[in-house]
């Protein structure tokens, strides 16, 4: 019983943190674009 003192709080943050850096990308705008970077890979320049 007393593991899930520890690991109950750890996913908890775990998660948290998991949540944060998606927001955090999301306003940075890392998945904006999710069309032409395939197209890109096989335009030949």
């Amino acid at each position: 019983m007393s593991v899930l003192y520890i690991l109950l709080p750890l996913a908890l943050l775990i998660a948290g943190v998991a949540v944060g850096v998606f927001v955090w990308a999301t306003r940075k705008g890392q998945m904006d674009d999710l069309d032409s970077p395939p197209i890109r890979m096989l335009d030949d320049d």
